[in-house]
């Protein structure tokens, strides 16, 4: 059936700007006049035509009146509309060509995602650039992910979940976060194995040895290593012309990512500072740029192609889940393909609430709802389709982002800022379209403050809510069978570091800790345990009760399989080397951590 189109909710204006929200103490917060005007006045007014331009996002099998006209569908074929849309008409993404009007977007969407029936896994959840190998260079890559693939897979697993790969800016410093990148449809190459390249021994080239030695990744000594010997390869064969034709077939977003590289290394990684005529892609100066320097810029293009080909290698049909952030660095490749749908002046992030009561501000700039409407979602679908390729799964960072997001006026914190309405009806059609093509399941992550509804949403799209041990409200016996389970996430602490108090000593030293209630709490979850057991027993316990979830998902940290104390990200700790904290044994040795056959026994119920 139909899910009713709502665009904006009671308590929100027609610009999609709410006036008050719930909090996470379901305390009603009524933002301050001046914050809902200042707000509306970055949304800005749509045109007065909109509504009669958007896309049509519709449903499969729903007949639709739109009077007479024409269905281009994206196969090429046409097809003849005297008054409703054929309820057979194929998904994808057409044209509709009406007899008098403008041509528009027809989105046709299963509305539910690829979910298979009975479907009950585990696995692990993995770090990849904390999950080196003996041969790895100072970084886990793709093809570490491979090994980890052939390990899970023969020890009973049935999917990895991935931190997201994406971009960042070929510049220095290197990037750590993985939720700022610098795109949200591209590859980090950082990710590659050079020597597993055609090429690599044509070019004269060694492994290099002793960038493991340092347990803190050292991104920047990485791509000073891994840049020389990729273009080395690249310059013996170039791909050929199966790299050809990948390049041809990706069209402008890849070129223009591409040119966006070769600029960034020139010129910096900031796009608001390069000359004047660069700062637009379409303008004819970056087009002359990327003519002149077609060398360096096929270079990316192929490090992208290279990527695919070694996510497809290390994935071989075995689930693995990818994650999309939330958003994009300001200054980086998305945000200067698309900054006329961007809105000006303003970040998003996180209102105020009982563990952070200053409120977030993530510095990702936010796409204007009626721009991305307008721009027949093509962003949104480019960044969905890329994250979820090849491999089985998707992970949606901050799922509430589909419905509204925190809009940060520049000038103010967090605490000054309101809630911003998406279409998240048509957001949601595209998730579930690109879901079904891709045959990949789709995880929202639902965690914090999440509004009434939205979860009923999910389960009715076929998209499973996420459950953590360390949050849940509810004994996971009684966790909803459409979810994915975990005792803990990257921003959480690990079992052994919180039963040790080894995490609360580091959020001491950091000054954010967040006092001894809070952590007991969390500590009881584990449930009870004998007098002076130690970190293995708490392991043991924490899954013990994770197995006992009849979710759909549930995954292990590899964190918590080899007795790690320190979580991968601290948020809000700049001086913490976040990201960058490989795991304590190289991943050749997982076979024989003691917590991988506990974890393995819990989940395998």
């Amino acid at each position: 059936g139909s899910v009713p189109r709502v665009t904006w909710r009671p308590g929100t204006d027609e610009r999609g700007v709410d006036r008050s929200y719930l909090d996470g103490s379901d305390r009603v917060q009524t933002f301050a006049p001046s914050v809902v005007e200042r707000l509306r006045e970055l949304v800005g007014e749509a045109p007065a035509d909109l509504e009669h331009t958007a896309p049509l996002v519709l449903r499969a099998g729903v007949q639709t009146q739109l009077g007479p006209g024409d269905v281009a569908c994206e196969d090429g074929t046409t097809l003849a509309v005297d008054a409703a849309l054929p309820t057979d008409l194929p998904l994808g993404y057409h044209e509709w060509r009406p007899a008098d009007g403008p041509v528009r977007a027809l989105i046709v969407s299963p509305g539910r995602c690829h979910l298979p029936a009975g479907l009950r896994e585990w696995g692990w959840a993995v770090q990849l650039y904390a999950a080196r190998s003996r041969d790895s260079w100072g970084i886990g890559d793709l093809a570490d992910l491979r090994r980890l693939r052939e390990w899970a897979q023969g020890a009973g697993a049935g999917l990895l979940m991935v931190n997201p790969l994406h971009a960042a800016a070929p510049t220095f410093p290197q990037e750590s976060s993985p939720y700022s990148p610098t795109s949200r449809r591209f590859a980090s190459p950082l990710y590659l194995r050079p020597e597993l390249l055609p090429g690599f021994a044509a070019a004269g080239l060694d492994v290099p040895r002793g960038m493991n030695e340092h347990r803190e990744i050292d991104r920047d000594a990485v791509w000073r290593a891994k840049r020389p010997a990729l273009r080395a390869v690249f310059d013996v064969g170039g791909g050929g012309s199966e790299f050809a034709s990948w390049r041809t077939a990706a069209g402008p977003a890849l070129q223009d990512f591409a040119v966006w590289s070769v600029l960034a290394e020139r010129y910096g990684p900031a796009w608001r500072q390069w000359p004047a005529q660069y700062r637009r892609p379409t303008d004819p100066a970056v087009r002359e740029y990327a003519t002149a320097a077609e060398a360096e810029v096929g270079f990316h293009a192929w490090l992208q192609w290279a990527l695919a080909q070694q996510l497809s290698a290390a994935a071989a049909g075995f689930t693995v889940i990818q994650d999309l952030p939330i958003g994009f660095d300001p200054d980086g490749a998305d945000a200067w393909c698309w900054q006329d749908l961007l809105a000006e002046g303003v970040s998003v992030g996180a209102p105020p609430d009982a563990l952070n009561t200053q409120g977030q501000d993530w510095s990702l700039p936010p796409f204007v709802p009626w721009k991305l409407r307008a721009a027949a979602y093509r962003p949104f679908v480019e960044s969905i389709r890329a994250s979820i390729a090849g491999a089985g799964g998707l992970r949606i960072d901050h799922m509430m982002g589909l419905f509204r997001l925190w809009w940060i006026p520049s000038g103010g914190g967090p605490t000054e800022g309101g809630y911003v309405r998406y279409p998240a009806a048509d957001l949601l059609d595209i998730v579930a379209l690109e879901s079904v093509r891709a045959e990949a399941l789709v995880i929202g992550e639902d965690l914090g403050v999440v509004e009434s509804g939205v979860r009923a949403e999910m389960s009715r799209r076929g998209m499973l809510s996420y459950r953590l041990l360390w949050f849940a409200e509810d004994e996971p016996v009684d966790w909803p069978e459409l979810s994915m389970g975990a005792v803990t996430t990257h921003d959480l602490p690990t079992v052994s570091g919180l039963w040790t108090g080894a995490d609360r000593v580091e959020q001491q030293r950091y000054d954010v800790d967040p006092g001894a209630a809070a952590v007991e709490e969390m500590r009881a979850r584990i449930g009870r345990l004998p007098t002076g057991a130690g970190p293995d027993a708490a392991v043991a316990a924490a899954y013990g009760r994770l197995g006992q979830a009849p979710s759909a998902l549930r995954v292990a940290t590899l964190e918590d399989a080899v007795g790690e104390q320190q979580r991968p990200n601290l948020p809000g700790v700049a001086s913490r080397p976040n990201w960058s904290l490989a795991l304590p044994v190289p991943i050749d040795d997982l076979p024989g951590a003691p917590g991988v056959a506990t974890i393995a026994a819990a989940l395998e119920r």
